[in-house]
C-alpha cells in the first residue's frame, strides 16, 4: 500500500484560490506540505478554509515562517511540532512544520521546509530541519520524509546536503520532467520530496491537474511522491 506525500508553495494564497483548490484536490495527497501558507490577517481562518475546501485537515504549522502540513482522510495524526530555524539578521525568518502520521500501514515523520535565498542559510537550515525530523522520528519509531521549496537546483549545496542523507524521490523514480518553477514557464526543479530509510519510492513528479489551474494557482508547481514501506 502506498501513501501520497506532496509539497506545494502556495504563495500565501495571493493568486487564484479556486484554481489552487482544484489543484490540491487533484493531488489526492494523504499528506501535503505547504510553504508560504497564509501568515498575516486571518491566517488560521484562511488555512482552515483551504483545508476544508480540499477535504483535508490542518495537522501542523503556526504563523511564523508560513509552514503547514495538511493530512487527508484516513490519516492518523500522532504528533505535531513547529520550530523556528536559526535567525539571520536581514533575512526572512524560516521555520519547519512537522507532523508524525500513520497511513497505509506506514508511520512517517513529515516536515515541510522553505529554505532561504541565501546559500549559507539554506545549508544551515537544511541541516537543522533534518536534525529536528530525525529526533521526532526516533521518538515515534517513524520513517522520515522532508518536503519543500529548496530554492535551488539539485547541484546546490543545500540540495546535495539533503540528497546525501535522504533519497531524492524524483531522482529515484521520476515521473514527468520534474520542473517546478515558475508555474507558467517551468525551467528549474527547486521543489522536492526526500525520503529516509524504511521508505520505498514508487514514483515522484507533478500533478495530474488542469494546466490552466496550475498556471493560475500560484508561482510554483506541486510535487507528489508515492511512497511505500521498504
Amino acid at each position: 500500500m502506498t501513501i501520497r506525500v506532496a509539497t506545494y508553495n502556495v504563495r500565501s494564497m495571493y493568486d487564484d484560490v479556486p484554481a489552487l483548490t482544484r489543484v490540491i484536490r487533484a493531488l489526492r495527497a494523504d499528506v501535503l506540505c505547504l510553504q508560504e501558507a497564509p501568515r498575516r490577517s486571518f491566517w488560521r481562518r484562511r488555512r482552515g478554509g483551504l483545508a476544508l475546501a480540499t477535504g483535508m485537515t490542518v495537522a501542523a504549522g503556526r504563523r511564523r515562517g508560513g509552514m503547514a502540513v495538511f493530512t487527508g482522510p484516513g490519516v492518523r495524526i500522532l504528533h505535531a511540532e513547529h520550530h523556528l530555524l536559526s535567525f539571520d539578521p536581514g533575512l526572512e525568518r524560516r521555520a519547519t512544520a512537522l507532523a508524525v502520521v500513520e497511513a497505509g500501514g506506514l508511520r512517517l515523520a513529515v516536515a515541510s521546509v522553505h529554505l532561504d535565498l541565501n546559500a549559507a542559510a539554506r545549508v544551515r537550515h537544511a541541516a537543522e530541519a533534518v536534525a529536528l525530523l530525525e529526533a521526532a522520528a526516533a521518538r515515534y519509531g517513524a520513517a522520515i520524509v522532508l518536503a519543500g521549496d529548496i530554492n535551488e537546483r539539485a547541484d546546490g549545496d543545500a540540495f546535495r546536503h539533503l540528497s546525501d542523507r535522504l533519497t531524492d524521490c524524483y531522482a529515484s523514480a521520476p515521473r514527468g520532467d520534474g520542473l517546478t518553477f515558475s508555474a507558467r514557464r517551468p525551467g528549474a526543479r527547486i521543489d522536492a520530496v526526500f525520503a529516509g530509510h524504511g521508505v520505498s519510492v514508487e514514483s515522484c513528479g507533478g500533478a495530474d491537474a488542469d494546466p490552466a489551474d496550475l498556471a493560475a494557482a500560484t508561482d510554483h508547481l506541486p510535487v507528489v511522491a508515492e511512497l511505500g514501506a521498504s
